[in-house]
């Protein structure tokens, strides 16, 4: 449910005419920006490129998928869209925001040379080496034969990780040497992460509870979002394998105004200024994969977008118009623009195909979405869904994520679940202990 209905206006905007905003990419994450934006005044009409069921409800879907960045330019031209929003990271690595600005384009994201941040972890790394930016201690390698003899020598477990892109999923931990040997293979020669594996980073397993936190950033201010707290793994009590998200909540439960305060000294504002430094200035979503370990907060990793599912946890939570902000984050204002957040919490979970995230079956229709979202407080992000014959339909691995807000987390949970018990569709899978740890 909208905190207010949604209307459109004509409200003008401080460019003298109502938006036209297009949003790139079709998940949760997607569905949850769409929704965020149909509620500013500034906005007459909404388009997303490709969208998915549930955003067809307040966008016009184009079917224009996330990384043709030619056909997005040509659609963003030929329709005078006036902001567009970039959601994945693929076409962010891919310079769809140089793309744009090459047209003369408004678009919400980094630019090529600083979405590098996420696009390669071994940049990543260095970086945080270099400016002195707590992180698990780590080494690279370029073949195989030298990361199996490195590993003889480490502690296990270990993580190995592809330097690139792998949907959220190039991150293996191993539990002793054979594993890691496998990993290495898997990753090097077997290239199951495809060319994200050309480069590997092998680096210590740090041991503590992992906080994310998202920000606003326009290269010079930074602004953090509320934090949230992801859960990765397919299974209940953290069993199974690593998806791209279970489920999230909104406070962490551990983030005190003490960490806060020292990962803005220590980690977000140093992270921007060596950006800046090194001629890569980032303007958009900063977004801190962060952990709490015995010697402190120390950075996990780093994505150039919104998260997801945490976005449909912390935008429910934000006050205010959210293109405002993009408009200050593009025009490097953010320093003049208030951001602020319900004293609240958010819980999402996500309902996925059954045997996700290896093999599921699709097109299965999904019931009582309608009777979640009549509860009070509910909202239900589509995900993998597709809009047949009037129907809506399972589409992907992640197909919802139902979110509630409360006045509190133990509120939050116990209204998501009563939205999850109103929905059904076929061999539907989804974790029982989300926002519990």
């Amino acid at each position: 449910m909208l905190p207010y209905p949604f209307m459109l206006t004509t409200l003008q905007s401080k460019r003298g005419e109502v938006m036209k905003v297009l949003v790139v990419g079709g998940g949760g994450r997607e569905h949850t920006l769409v929704w965020k934006i149909s509620q500013s005044p500034l906005v007459d009409k909404i388009y997303c490129a490709p969208g998915n069921g549930g955003i067809a409800a307040l966008a016009e879907c184009v079917d224009i998928s996330a990384t043709d960045i030619d056909n997005l330019v040509k659609f963003a031209v030929d329709n005078q869209i006036d902001l567009t929003v970039v959601g994945p990271d693929d076409p962010l690595m891919m310079g769809i925001v140089d793309a744009f600005e090459a047209k003369g384009l408004r678009v919400f994201g980094p630019n090529q040379n600083a979405a590098l941040i996420e696009g390669s972890k071994v940049f990543s790394k260095n970086l945080m080496k270099k400016y002195g930016i707590p992180t698990a201690t780590y080494e690279v390698f370029e073949n195989s034969k030298d990361a199996v003899e490195y590993l003889k020598n480490v502690s296990y477990p270990t993580v190995v990780k592809a330097e690139g892109l792998a949907l959220g999923k190039g991150v293996i931990i191993a539990q002793n040497y054979d594993e890691a040997v496998k990993a290495v293979k898997e990753i090097m020669e077997d290239k199951v992460f495809g060319q994200a594996g050309n480069r590997i980073v092998i680096e210590e397993f740090l041991v503590g509870q992992e906080i994310s936190v998202l920000s606003f950033t326009d290269g010079n201010t930074i602004v953090p979002m509320v934090s949230a707290q992801d859960h990765k793994r397919a299974f209940d009590n953290d069993e199974g394998l690593n998806t791209g998200g279970m489920g999230t909540f909104s406070p962490s439960r551990i983030y005190t105004p003490e960490i806060a305060d020292y990962c803005m000294e220590k980690i977000f504002k140093p992270t921007v200024q060596a950006m800046k430094q090194e001629g890569r200035k980032f303007k958009g979503i900063l977004y801190f994969g962060l952990i709490q370990t015995k010697e402190g907060i120390k950075v996990l990793e780093y994505n150039a977008r919104f998260g997801d599912p945490e976005t449909q946890v912390v935008l429910p939570r934000l006050k205010g118009d959210i293109v405002e902000i993009f408009n200050a984050v593009i025009d490097e204002r953010l320093s003049d623009v208030e951001v602020e957040w319900e004293d609240n919490a958010a819980v999402c979970v996500v309902m996925a195909s059954g045997g996700y995230p290896v093999k599921y079956e699709k097109g299965y229709t999904i019931a009582g979405i309608e009777d979640a979202e009549a509860i009070e407080g509910v909202t239900v992000f589509h995900a993998g869904t597709k809009l047949v014959n009037n129907k809506i339909v399972t589409a992907g691995g992640r197909v919802l994520g139902v979110t509630a807000v409360g006045s509190d987390l133990d509120q939050a949970i116990k209204t998501a679940y009563a939205g999850v018990n109103k929905i059904y569709f076929k061999d539907m899978h989804y974790r029982k202990d989300i926002g519990i740890k």
